[in-house]
């Protein structure tokens, strides 16, 4: 066994002495997270088709990566990333890490495994993610940004070694879970791309997640409808009440919810209050809109139960980020803490709908 690991140890030594990184354009690697391959580039979310119906602000936001990964596998000692991103962008409330970094993980022992994350330094960046391995082939699943675009990834492999498309399929990518929904469905404020809680819940459930979530822009807007649509989904999840006024909910909701069924008949629906927000304990005015918006949302409920759908789920937010207050950043968006609690919370919910 000494004469192993000394062996193990040397070649180790050697590779990294002789081996420079070499980078490869990760568009020959398979792509996870994506509704539509319509898009103008290969990581806006939205398809092009969109570009002069959307609001700005919402089209802007269909140019950010989230819930977008890359697979791939390799034998290599080193794993390194060259990325650019769209728009440089800085939150004073969101990590550089989770808004325009990269987050590695590897599959071992039947689970998705955090490697270590790519931390950003500008708009155009050049990082090794993790170093002095074991020579031995491995799967991985590079999460991208998810509060900005990218215009170029390269991922970078020891010149002696090898990468290539993955040969496990995980997660599986047939009959994807489509998620839509608001600022926090997007990712915010998750420390790092896997932490939010799209891509917790792809990883446990083994099933590729499709993260439709816009900032601010969860407004029940009609074509978006139609983008989750034409996704031949296990589930679709619909968490826009954060976004949504009363009013909205009232005037779009029914249009909304009759594209999607249309296509989608017998297709699992899952419908989210929106969560009590922490800052809601002591802000009347929010705490009001808070209740009255999830009356809106069980009404609605309601209503699609009364029609006879018998594949409508919904999901209290009772315990959606516990009872401490410590599961979110700013009284709204949730710290990996409250990305866990959530996925906590729906995962046994869509679990029973792709079974």
């Amino acid at each position: 066994m000494k004469t192993l690991t000394a062996f193990i140890s040397l070649l180790i030594c050697t590779l990294s002495l002789n081996s420079q990184i070499v980078y490869y354009d990760a568009s020959e690697f398979p792509l996870y997270g994506k509704a539509t391959d319509a898009s103008a580039t290969r990581y806006e979310r939205l398809p092009d088709s969109l570009r002069n119906i959307s609001s700005q602000p919402l089209w802007e936001l269909g140019q950010n990566s989230a819930g977008m990964a890359i697979r791939f596998r390799s034998n290599s000692t080193a794993i390194a990333a060259k990325w650019e991103v769209l728009l440089n962008r800085n939150m004073n409330h969101m990590t550089p890490t989770g808004i325009k970094g990269l987050d590695l993980y590897c599959y071992q022992d039947g689970k998705w495994v955090s490697v270590n994350s790519a931390r950003p330094s500008g708009k155009v960046n050049q990082t090794t993610i993790i170093k002095d391995m074991v020579p031995q082939e491995r799967e991985y699943m590079l999460y991208l940004p998810l509060y900005d675009g990218l215009t170029s990834l390269s991922i970078g492999v020891d010149s002696l070694a090898m990468i290539d498309k993955p040969v496990i399929e995980t997660p599986v990518r047939e009959k994807p879970i489509v998620l839509y929904g608001t600022s926090i469905l997007q990712g915010a404020c998750a420390s790092r791309a896997g932490m939010a809680h799209t891509n917790i819940l792809s990883r446990w459930l083994n099933r590729e997640c499709i993260n439709l979530g816009f900032s601010g822009q969860g407004q029940l807007n009609l074509e978006i409808a139609e983008v989750i649509a034409n996704v031949d989904a296990g589930c679709f999840v619909l968490d826009f009440v954060p976004n949504a006024t009363v009013e909205q909910m009232d005037e779009r909701f029914d249009d909304f919810y009759r594209i999607i069924r249309a296509k989608h008949p017998n297709t699992p629906i899952v419908l989210l209050e929106d969560p009590i927000f922490t800052h809601s304990l002591f802000n009347q005015p929010i705490a009001k809109e808070v209740a009255d918006k999830n009356k809106k949302i069980n009404q609605l409920y309601a209503e699609v139960l009364e029609k006879g759908d018998k594949n409508i789920y919904f999901v209290s937010s009772k315990d959606m980020i516990g009872d401490d207050n410590e599961a979110t950043v700013d009284g709204v968006h949730f710290t990996d803490l409250g990305m866990m609690r959530y996925a906590e919370l729906v995962y046994p919910v869509i679990k029973q709908c792709i079974e």
